[in-house]
C-alpha cells in the first residue's frame, strides 16, 4: 500500500507490485509501455544522452571499433533504442547490450525492435552476466532504486570493475514534491495500475545526495570520482569518467 504522508527522509523498503506481483505477458508489457510513455514525457533519456555528449566532445569516444554499451536493468529497451539513434546521428560505432533479470524483459525488447536494429537482449542476473569483450560503458536507468542499499554498492563496485570508460546511473531524486505530484498525476492520467502504485514507490525508495555520498564512499569510489548532479524534473544522477 503507497504511504499517504511518506517519510522521505530515509529510503523506502516497500516492494513494488512490478518486482513481485504475477502478472500476465501482456499485462507486464502495457506496463513497460506505459513506462516509456512516462519517461518520453520527462526527458528521461536526457541525462544519458548528455554523459555521452559529454564523452565524445572529450575525444573518449573516438576509434575505429565500436564502443561497448551495457544498460542494466533494460526493460523493454527505449533507452538504448536513443542510443544507439544518438550513435546514428553522431557517426559513432557502438555495441549494445541490454541486460535485464526478468526474462519478459527481452521478449518485450525484442518484440518492440526497429527495422536494422542492432541490439542484443539478455536474461540475466548482472552479477553473474559475462559480457563476451570488454565493456566500455554502462549505463543504468530507474535500475538502482530498486535494489537495497547492499545490493547497490554491490553494483557500483560491479561497473567500476568492468566500465573500462565511465558509467552512469540515472535515477530518481526522492522529494516530497516529486512523490506526491507524480501519484497525482498518474491517477488522473489512469496509467497502468503497477505505475499508479510503483511510481511513488520509486521516488520513496529513490536517493538523496547524501545517499549517493555514502554509497559511493561504501562502494570505495576514491572521493571526487563520481559526479552526483541533479537534472529536471527530479532526476538524481551519478557519472563516473576514468581518466585516460
Amino acid at each position: 500500500m503507497i504511504m499517504a504522508k511518506p517519510d522521505l527522509a530515509r529510503r523506502s523498503s516497500i516492494e513494488e507490485l512490478m518486482d513481485n506481483e504475477p502478472s500476465s505477458f501482456d499485462d507486464y508489457r502495457a506496463c513497460l509501455d506505459n513506462l516509456a510513455r512516462v519517461n518520453r514525457l520527462t526527458l528521461a533519456y536526457r541525462p544519458t544522452l548528455a554523459f555521452l555528449d559529454r564523452l565524445a566532445a572529450a575525444g573518449r569516444l573516438a576509434r575505429p571499433t565500436p564502443i561497448a554499451i551495457v544498460d542494466v536493468g533494460c526493460g523493454a529497451g527505449d533507452m538504448l533504442r536513443h542510443v544507439e539513434a544518438w550513435a546514428k546521428r553522431r557517426k559513432i560505432a557502438v555495441d549494445l547490450t541490454g541486460v535485464d533479470a526478468n526474462p519478459r524483459a527481452a521478449r518485450v525488447a525484442a518484440g518492440a525492435a526497429r527495422p536494422g536494429e542492432a541490439i542484443r537482449w539478455i536474461t540475466a542476473d548482472v552479477f553473474a552476466y559475462r559480457h563476451p569483450g570488454a565493456i566500455d560503458i554502462v549505463v543504468s536507468s530507474l535500475f538502482t532504486h530498486h535494489l537495497d542499499d547492499a545490493a547497490l554498492v554491490r553494483f557500483v563496485g560491479w561497473m567500476e570493475a568492468n566500465a573500462g570508460l565511465g558509467w552512469f546511473v540515472n535515477d530518481l531524486h526522492r522529494h516530497t514534491l516529486s512523490y506526491v505530484g507524480f501519484r497525482t498525476w498518474a491517477r488522473l492520467a489512469r496509467w497502468h495500475r503497477f505505475v499508479q502504485h510503483d511510481g511513488p514507490v520509486s521516488i520513496a525508495r529513490a536517493f538523496r545526495y547524501a545517499d549517493w555520498r555514502r554509497m559511493l564512499a561504501a562502494a570505495s569510489i576514491p572521493d571526487g570520482a563520481a559526479r552526483v548532479a541533479w537534472y529536471m524534473p527530479f532526476r538524481l544522477c551519478v557519472e563516473r569518467v576514468r581518466q585516460p
